[in-house]
């Protein structure tokens, strides 16, 4: 969210007047072995006419939406007597108040089940609130500071943990909507361990590891020491750490079994949901959402596109730049735990593998650009859709897109101008992240330009690879770094069936992608495959057994079931197009010193000296 701290206290209103004005929320927990949160809004000085209350349906990190009012329910609202108000719900997420006084407070009950990093969650062990699934709000009070207070003397050990500033009443407050919507929150037992960083103005600040885990303290310690080195290698990007609204930056851990897993970037926190028993003896595992989630306190938070200002409670925002918010996150991600020594090369290696692949072989990133993967978040960010759609046709993760072309333009970079993709994010940050300047596409391109002193290089990459649909030569530029990219299995038959599926011997088809020798062949999700080749298919070993015992270009007879109707179809089996990545030195070829250095530029540390305290 952007700097909302300095527009709420900046006030020209006196701290009484503001007071008034607060809007305060109850929260307790009288039925949470049933996963129920009972919740109090108190709104003073309300304005004449109808009062409109709603719930959100979008949340700060998620760009689809989210129908969060469908767990709310014995709604009621009573003026400043306690005389119940009359109360029209007029959507399934709105509530109007037509007739009441000076003052109105809001009662309802919240279900909550489900803790990842968008939703609620309720149980006798903690309360994990993602503050738009759990709190409504009033319509064109947004300016409004907010506090909130929690009951929760029947579970002694519980404590709370959450970005939004402590008071000395016991509640918490947040200067405006926009802040409190982007503060997460959890109570529970929790461990915790922090340490101090000292930033390039001098100041301190803290930074807190929450676990809600079935850990010891030890453990939590030992994994704080890995956090720190990734930390490091953040700050070695930037330059600088964000100023931190009240000096603290919460890592907020909960890790259960039976949790939805989720991560989800704030302001000054981030919320983990893992799904493992408990962190040790996963730690490397975990690591992976902590290092993308850190880097987006910098990227997205503060270095924020102007797509996603003001966030929008009521419907989602349409995002143009989530191929870099996102993308280049995702990149960077995976490279700090590898200079940090937290992951090997190999793992690096591997995981650029990956990106090269779904780049350069499905039909979203060949028939659609960036832009257009960003703009199709809308539908694809954990939005829920119980009709099929072509999802794998026309789209490729803006994650792993973006994640690519920031692959692409380091190596470019580094290859071409003898500087980084850190040496742009910096630059990103100069100009638009640390004055919180929301950007556009073209200042994007402007920055490139201005860093490279290159123009027309900055509008050909824009151009074709942002704008456009056409691929880097990533065998050439991964060769800088001695990485050799070269077919997987050269030779070997592709249908191009995908991931089949076996029910009651029966080998179902799933959607087949564009391209592929199954689309071509007009076969199609639900089709049943019967033979091949003259060879009756009952599971998986026997389709594999069939297509290796043919070459790229033979032609399979085909039959299959639509609809319960027999068909046939002929297949021409292409060249299995799957890329492998794989060091220079380990396909027999030389290593030269040239692309030794090139590879520990890129993938070794950038921390020169110690950063933090």
């Amino acid at each position: 969210m952007k700097t909302f701290l300095g527009a709420a206290m900046v006030s020209l209103f006196s701290l009484t007047a503001f007071a008034q004005n607060e809007i305060s929320y109850t929260v307790s927990f009288p039925n949470a072995i049933h996963h129920e949160a009972e919740i109090s809004m108190y709104i003073p000085n309300v304005p004449a006419g109808t009062l409109k209350v709603r719930m959100s349906r979008s949340s700060p990190g998620r760009y689809a939406t989210h129908e969060f009012g469908k767990n709310v329910y014995h709604l009621k609202a009573f003026d400043g007597t306690g005389k119940p108000l009359t109360v029209n719900q007029s959507a399934g997420d709105v509530y109007e108040i037509p007739g009441h006084g000076n003052s109105v407070k809001i009662t309802y009950t919240l279900f909550g089940n489900w803790i990842d990093g968008t939703y609620a969650g309720f149980d006798e062990t903690h309360a994990h609130m993602n503050i738009p699934a759990t709190f409504a709000f009033p319509l064109g009070m947004d300016n409004r500071a907010r506090t909130v207070k929690f009951n929760y003397a029947g579970n002694q050990n519980w404590k709370v943990a959450t970005q939004l500033k402590p008071q000395a009443d016991g509640s918490y407050f947040a200067p405006n909507l926009q802040y409190f919507m982007d503060s997460p929150i959890e109570i529970a037992d929790y461990k915790t361990a922090s340490w101090q960083v000292k930033n390039t103005d001098g100041k301190m600040q803290t930074i807190h590891l929450v676990s809600h885990a079935n850990d010891d303290q030890q453990t939590i310690d030992n994994y704080t020491t890995m956090l720190k080195k990734m930390v490091d290698e953040h700050l070695a990007v930037w330059g600088e750490f964000p100023t931190y609204d009240y000096g603290h930056y919460y890592f907020l851990h909960d890790v259960y079994p039976d949790n939805a897993g989720d991560g989800m970037e704030h302001r000054n926190s981030t919320s983990i949901v893992q799904r493992t028993p408990k962190i040790a003896g996963y730690e490397s595992n975990l690591l992976g959402t902590f290092s993308h989630e850190y880097f987006h306190s910098w990227n997205v938070e503060r270095l924020r596109p102007k797509t996603l200002e003001p966030f929008n409670f009521e419907h989602a925002n349409m995002s143009n730049e989530l191929w870099l918010a996102e993308g280049f996150t995702q990149y960077y991600g995976n490279l700090l735990l590898t200079r940090a020594g937290l992951k090997t090369e190999d793992n690096a290696i591997q995981t650029f593998n990956g990106l090269v692949n779904a780049v350069l072989l499905s039909p979203g990133a060949l028939n659609f650009s960036p832009i257009e993967a960003s703009r199709y978040a809308v539908f694809a960010d954990a939005g829920v859709a119980i009709d099929q759609t072509n999802k794998a046709n026309i789209f490729t993760s803006y994650y792993t897109y973006g994640a690519a072309t920031a692959l692409a333009l380091d190596l470019r970079l580094r290859a071409e101008f003898k500087l980084t993709l850190d040496d742009y994010m910096r630059a990103l940050w100069k100009a638009y992240g640390k004055p919180e300047i929301a950007y556009t596409v073209p200042d994007l391109e402007k920055t490139l330009a201005s860093l490279t002193k290159d123009q027309s290089f900055a509008a050909s990459f824009f151009k074709k690879y942002i704008y456009g649909t056409e691929k880097n030569d990533y065998a050439k530029l991964l060769l800088n770094a001695g990485l050799v990219l070269r077919k997987a299995s050269p030779g070997k038959a592709f249908t191009g069936f995908g991931r089949l599926t076996v029910q009651n011997g029966r080998v179902i088809l799933p959607q087949t992608l564009i391209g592929t020798p199954a689309y071509q062949a007009g076969l199609d999700v639900d089709d049943v495959l019967l033979t091949i080749d003259g060879t009756a298919i009952k599971d998986l070993e026997t389709v594999n057994a069939v297509t290796d015992a043919h070459q790229p270009g033979d032609v399979l007879n085909i039959t299959y079931l639509y609809r319960g109707v027999e068909k046939s179809t002929k297949l021409t089996l292409a060249e299995n197009p799957a890329l492998e990545l794989i060091s220079i030195e380990k396909t027999g070829g030389t290593l030269t010193a040239a692309m030794q250095n090139f590879r520990t530029s890129w993938l070794g540390t950038q921390v020169k000296s110690k950063t933090t305290n």
